[in-house]
């Protein structure tokens, strides 16, 4: 349980500062967000789906059986989606720096792996 609100505690810190900050969250990335509809869409993707993934992993937490193992495995699948998305970016391009592509792949992969992990233990 403590691995999957480790995570639910990561989306939800990502998703309250996409929320709050969206130019902040995509800064690293030398993106701006200089209008409104570029906000929202940081606001919906960053935002409302990392403060989605932190209410699913809470609720699987709380939840022992398969709909809880279900969900964790969701949310594991959407961070290896994510992962692949960045390595299929590296075929045709090479970010400049390992911060911050490269330091998010493993995070995700990281944590990916490790909520995969809770979903085998008894």
């Amino acid at each position: 349980m403590f691995v999957i609100l480790l995570a639910a505690l990561f989306f939800l810190a990502m998703g309250v500062y996409g929320l709050l900050m969206p130019a902040g969250l995509i800064r690293p990335f030398r993106m701006s967000a200089d209008t409104p509809d570029a906000r929202t869409e940081i606001r919906a993707v960053y935002g409302g789906f990392g403060v989605a993934m932190a209410a699913v992993l809470a609720l699987a937490a709380a939840d022992a059986g398969h709909l809880g193992r279900g969900a964790v495995m969701t949310v594991a699948a959407a961070l290896l989606g994510m992962a692949i998305g960045r390595l299929a970016a590296r075929a045709v391009e090479r970010p400049s720096a390992f911060y911050p592509s490269w330091l998010y792949f493993w995070i995700e992969l990281v944590i990916a792996a490790a909520l995969l992990a809770v979903t085998r233990s008894p």
